[in-house]
């Protein structure tokens, strides 16, 4: 298994833990979450973060329980789908992007999406820059959807398939 961390930053030597700039509801127990950690995403959903920072977006992909039907209809012949408005393509297309490989002894996962988090500071084994990243989708098997707004994509969370939104404060009309 390899787990990565994106940035735009390439000077990045050493990861140390720290607090999410904006907390987000968790829940009861779960709290630590917005405490100081270093985030890692496992490799079969790196696609997750093939976008600038602030960049809103919603990924969706099949589960075990994901209907034949919601799967031809949303994902046809692929394994997943990250929609973005656009807006945000240009600074999608232009953007120039650092995958660091982690090391992944101190991490644990979250059992949530292909995230996981380390407490302690942590040092890559490694990087990659990425110059093209449209084109970084297709060989993952994602499609990436350009639409006028992700509000009407709401109801993705009503389906049968997975659905993860992030930066969504970002989006239009949100």
């Amino acid at each position: 298994m390899r787990l990565f961390h994106f940035s735009d930053d390439s000077t990045i030597t050493t990861f140390t833990p720290r607090s999410v700039l904006v907390p987000s509801q968790r829940a009861p127990g779960m709290e630590w979450l917005n405490g100081p950690l270093v985030w890692a995403i496992e490799e079969p959903l790196d696609f997750m973060y093939l976008f600038p920072r602030d960049c809103p977006r919603i990924l969706i992909w099949a589960t075990n329980q994901t209907h034949d039907a919601e799967r031809l209809r949303w994902l046809g012949g692929h394994r997943a789908a990250a929609y973005i408005e656009r807006e945000w393509y240009p600074e999608v297309a232009d953007a120039t992007l650092h995958r660091y490989d982690l090391p992944t002894d101190s991490f644990e996962p979250l059992l949530d999406a292909g995230m996981w988090v380390s407490r302690s500071t942590v040092i890559p084994l490694g990087r990659d820059t990425l110059c093209d990243v449209p084109s970084a989708f297709a060989p993952r098997g994602v499609d990436l959807r350009v639409v006028d707004s992700l509000l009407p994509l709401k109801s993705l969370w009503g389906t049968t398939l997975h659905a993860s939104g992030i930066r969504l404060r970002n989006a239009q009309a949100w």
